[in-house]
């Protein structure tokens, strides 16, 4: 009661926040007059005169107002646009690093062009965030104008662009593009071989539009870079013949956690099954040799019991395509992992596509956390204020409107049945048509839209149908929902990111019509006449009431019930909104409907009968938030394990970089050599031992397999006083004077080129085995609860050791690939080709190992150096190579330049540069 009152007095804390801005917003306005004296020349030139001030030591912050300012003028001059003091106040949060909510309606494209062009001005890049390709493109294109007016260049990353394209892109000062196809790109870049591949830049500065959309709605699902795994495809197809067999009684089903398992009754019909199928020839279903199947019928019963086609996924093209639950879009190029993607396929009889492993992958809170500067709008926001604080440090700020808002939000009907529910949404729609009025219907799924529109063909009333199904139509179809007496009907929020305007949106409309008239006084009456017919559907539907927004169903979350509400009464202008719901609802079905059923039968509510009461609409909002927080708590919990791999993640692709800035890797890789000599060693020879106690063959066994040479171990054990460190010098002189050897017979150059090769793929090879071997970690973990221990805290341990036991692979694999390296070229007709470099997943040539073609680890077996005696054959192969290497001999001293003398001597031995060709005679 006291905060109400200290709130109405003083205003609440956001109150606080906007009213101090204004001192901003007076000194952009005051600057107004003076920038609008301007010519053209003299505003373009601004850009220029801010960056030579940012050079002298001025910051971005010093700049705003008068940036701003110039911004403002340049959008009213090129646009016909001039940003409103709310839009600018929504521009100085956003240069601030905050999440901003802006009403739907009121302007976010323009509002980000504000911050955009200030945080562009340093040219260290700004990223402009959207959530789909259609915004990407149409933002660069439309707001593009006034940053190309400016001296800015813009690019915009879409799929399916070349790597060439994507740099030039990146390189501009302002890129717009995907959540998605900026995720990939991170993680693509950190599989090349070479700096000069990679597409993107160091982060700046990330501006996320539909900010909850992408930092929450998406953040349960990683973004996932896998290739194909080795898999038996027809057993998926055999599985899932079985699982029809299987009742109601042969499983468990919890849809509030989206879980199924089978029960004892299930378990014994199944291994009958499988076992007259021939699938389980011994043992039962949990014996260890028929593990793997456990996993395949479990994935087989998720696919047929929790997964429903038109609501979860669709088919189309003869496969299965992700459905976005949140936004209704269909997610093309996504696939369930775990085999769940293949599961499916089965149940719709398509083609069953080879399961993944995962290569690489970040969650999208890991992967914007990157970003120093991040900040981001949207229409719903303040609901999400806390997640958005502990998670990104962001704080939330609400924007006031531009005009009050004049939507009425009605209270919700309730009925027993979906049946009476779609019948009051018809008749609700037809009262609508009648008076011209527009309708939007808003659904959770493709099957209840299509389901609306079976209703509404049968009544033959005129409509449009927003889904994934027609997702290439989307912007065109959600533009003019705003015509009188139109109906639509989307699915969630299908659409968003286009306005709907009342009458329509003219600007698609004078395309639409002007599209091959090239008759100046015919295009002018065209326009002339479109615009009237605009202006009169406006009226016509402003005096309707305006847009009229009709919900078929609540969703999980308040936020996205509030987005579909907010499509209405944009700037302004009119609007109704009203939800329809039954008991046999999903959200109401799960929360409790039996109760509230007995109570309507009791209190005698007849057939078409609603219940419409404001304490519905509080337990409602209860349960969404119920649902809210347990949802936080499934993307916190997977932000804690993922950030475990995070910091692995961030250590393996600093080293990667690192690595290909070095312009060679020799004596890192004669580091990890003597290292994984001293381990193998160490394991053989225990400290404070004899010598008559140690085991020679096994440790010449190892040294063996370990650099591919045989030193006389058996004779040195005879020694009197032979040491531990004796044996270990004595290896790495061989294992030198062995690989001195290669570099005389294939050159020293070609050499380092290998090692640097080499040691990027193996690196690569073991962080893709590291990560399937977390997956399996992750899946397993949670028993551990059962013996009193944290899952976590378990989890970090066990995938420290994993990390600690690939730094030692790496060694020890460098070492042995390197010691047993062959190079051969018989003739320029005959090479032998390894494409060891390549992850099957680059999208350009360049990325294969060292052009790839004459590099070979060779087995144990083979031992036998040829020499390189065709020198024109590798230059052909290595184009890339110095000069010097092409018309000298390498181990040659004369190319080598300066050597500083406590530096590796280039030739190759292991020895300082003073001990080996340096040495004074």
């Amino acid at each position: 009661m006291l905060g109400g009152i200290a709130r109405a007095i003083f205003g609440s804390q956001n109150d606080r926040i906007v009213k101090g801005m204004q001192k901003h917003i007076d000194a952009i306005n005051n600057l107004e007059v003076s920038i609008a004296s301007l010519s053209d020349e003299a505003l373009q030139k601004k850009t220029a005169f801010f960056r030579k001030r940012l050079a002298a030591g001025e910051t971005v912050d010093n700049l705003m107002e008068e940036a701003f300012a110039v911004v403002r003028e340049s959008a009213k001059r090129i646009l016909g646009q001039r940003h409103f003091d709310v839009q600018i106040l929504g521009g100085i949060f956003l240069h601030q690093g905050r999440v901003t909510e802006i009403k739907t309606g009121e302007g976010k494209t323009l509002v980000a062009t504000l911050p955009a062009y200030l945080n562009a001005l340093p040219a260290s890049g700004v990223h402009v965030v959207t959530v789909n390709d259609y915004l990407a493109q149409r933002d660069a294109a439309w707001m593009g104008k006034v940053y190309n007016f400016l001296g800015l260049t813009v690019g915009c990353i879409v799929h399916d662009l070349e790597d060439r394209e994507r740099k030039a892109a990146y390189a501009c000062d302002i890129t717009y593009g995907t959540n998605n196809e900026f995720g990939f790109d991170y993680l693509r870049d950190n599989m090349k071989f070479r700096l000069e591949d990679m597409t993107q830049r160091d982060f700046h500065y990330a501006l996320v539009d539909e900010v909850d959309s992408i930092l929450i709605d998406e953040a349960r699902t990683p973004l996932i870079i896998s290739g194909p795994a080795e898999d038996n495809l027809q057993l998926y197809s055999q599985i899932n013949e079985l699982i029809l067999y299987l009742e109601e009684d042969h499983y468990e089903k919890d849809e509030k956690q989206r879980t199924i398992i089978l029960t004892d009754k299930g378990t014994d019909k199944i291994e009958l099954l499988l076992s007259n199928a021939g699938i389980i020839r011994m043992g039962t279903l949990y014996d260890v040799q028929n593990i793997s199947l456990v996993h395949q019928v479990n994935q087989a019963l998720r696919a047929h019991k929790l997964f429903s086609r038109d609501t979860d996924y669709i088919v189309k093209n003869n496969r299965v395509v992700i459905i976005d639950e949140f936004t209704g879009r269909a997610m093309d190029g996504r696939r369930y992992s775990d085999g769940l993607h293949q599961a499916l396929e089965a149940k719709e009889r398509v083609a069953i596509q080879n399961e993944n492993q995962t290569m690489a992958s970040i969650t999208f809170q890991n992967y914007f956390r990157l970003y120093p500067k991040l900040a981001g709008m949207t229409g719903t926001a303040m609901t999400e204020a806390s997640e958005f604080q502990e998670i990104y440090q962001l704080e939330v700020v609400a924007i006031p409107t531009s005009a009050p808002v004049a939507r009425i939000d009605e209270d919700d009907e309730v009925y027993r049945t979906i049946k009476e529910k779609y019948e009051a949404v018809v008749e609700t729609i037809e009262k609508c048509r009648n008076s011209e009025r527009p309708v939007l219907v808003g659904t959770i799924s493709i099957e209840n839209s299509e389901a609306v529109s079976r209703i509404l063909k049968q009544r033959k009333i005129p409509h449009k149908v927003l889904n994934a199904r027609f997702h290439e139509q989307e912007s065109r179809i959600i533009a003019q929902a705003g015509r009188p007496g139109s109906v639509t009907i989307a699915t969630n929020m299908a659409g968003r990111g286009t306005d709907i305007q009342l009458g329509g949106n003219i600007e698609m409309c004078l395309v639409q019509a002007l599209e091959g008239v090239y008759d100046e006084s015919a295009r002018l009456q065209i326009v002339e006449k479109v615009t009237a017919e605009f202006e009169a559907n406006k009226n016509k539907a402003l005096a309707a009431g305006g847009l009229y927004v009709i919900a078929t169903e609540r969703h999980e979350s308040r936020r996205i019930d509030n987005q579909l509400r907010g499509r209405s009464g944009r700037q302004g202008d009119p609007g109704r909104s009203k939800f329809f719901l039954s008991l046999e609802d999903d959200l109401m079905r799960i929360f409790g409907s039996e109760l509230i059923d007995g109570m309507l039968q009791k209190f005698g509510l007849q057939e078409g009968e609603a219940v419409v009461h404001p304490w519905i609409n509080k337990a409602l909002a209860k349960a969404q938030h119920k649902v809210e927080v347990r949802n936080f708590e499934i993307r916190k919990q997977l932000l804690k394990f993922d950030d475990v791999m995070n910091d692995q993640r961030k250590i393996i692709y600093e080293q990667r970089r690192e690595i290909m800035r070095l312009p060679e890797v020799h004596e890192l890789v004669i580091d990890m050599r003597n290292e994984a000599i001293d381990n193998i060693v160490s394991q053989v020879i225990e400290e404070g031992s004899y010598s008559h106690q140690w085991d020679f063959e096994l440790l010449c066994s190892e040294v063996q397999n370990l650099l591919g040479i045989t030193p006389p171990l058996v004779e040195w054990a005879k020694e009197e006083f032979i040491t531990k460190q004796d044996i270990l010098e004595r290896v790495r002189e061989f294992s030198n004077a062995h690989l001195s050897q290669k570099d005389i017979n294939f050159g020293s150059t070609l050499m380092r080129i290998a090692e640097k090769q080499l040691l990027l793929h193996i690196l690569d090879q073991l962080w893709k085995d590291h990560l399937l071997s977390l997956d399996y970690l992750r899946q397993g973990i949670s028993l551990r609860a059962y013996a009193q221990r944290d899952p976590l805290n378990e989890y970090k341990r066990e995938a420290f050791c994993l990390f600690e036991k690939m730094l030692t692979d790496l060694r020890s694999n460098v070492t042995s690939t390197i010691a047993h390296l062959e190079i051969r070229a018989q003739s320029s007709d005959d090479i032998e080709i390894i494409t060891a470099g390549k992850t099957g997943i680059h999208r350009t040539k360049n990325n294969q190992l060292i052009n790839s073609n004459a590099i070979r680890s060779v087995t144990k077996d083979n031992h036998q150096a040829v020499s390189l005696t065709d020198r024109d054959k590798m230059t052909t192969l290595f184009p890339h190579l110095p000069i010097d290497w092409k018309t000298s001999e390498p181990n040659s001293s004369a190319v080598w330049g300066n050597v500083q003398r406590n530096k590796r001597c280039p030739c190759g031995s292991g020895k300082k540069y003073k001990h080996c060709h340096g040495r004074f005679n």
